[in-house]
């Protein structure tokens, strides 16, 4: 996942180059989308049906790298979902800033009953 949002390209622009404050969220959430939330943040994500965006932990970045530390298991859903095709990094549980973007390498439809996980190391950011 290199696709950062406009948001997120700003701020570290500002942060970096022109002395403008950055703080970082204490805590990054995986959401899940239907459509393609683009670096406007304008895709579909899910909802209803006991979704929630679930909280991530990454490790030390090594050559521009960083991997969740742990898995992202999200509830059980109680209705269908869709299908999922996207996946973000955003600043808040519910609102807030999305941060990162990229496709699945394959969708997958979330139905009644279906638990979807991101297990550990398969969620990365990269920056070139």
């Amino acid at each position: 996942m290199a696709e950062m949002s406009n948001y997120l390209e700003n701020a570290l622009i500002n942060a970096t180059l022109r002395n403008v404050s950055y703080t970082s969220p204490t805590t990054c959430f995986v959401a899940l989308y239907t459509s393609d939330p683009t670096d406007a943040d304008t895709g579909t994500e899910c909802t209803g049906s006991a979704y929630t965006r679930m909280a991530a932990t990454f490790g030390a970045p090594s050559n521009g790298v960083s991997t969740n530390s742990a898995s992202v298991t999200f509830p059980t859903a109680t209705g269908n979902w869709g299908t999922i095709t996207h996946v973000g990094l955003r600043d808040a549980a519910s609102s807030g800033n999305l941060l990162y973007h990229t496709p699945l390498d394959a969708s997958k439809a979330i139905n009644t009953g279906d638990v979807f996980t991101i297990s550990t190391g398969n969620l990365s950011v990269t920056l070139e």
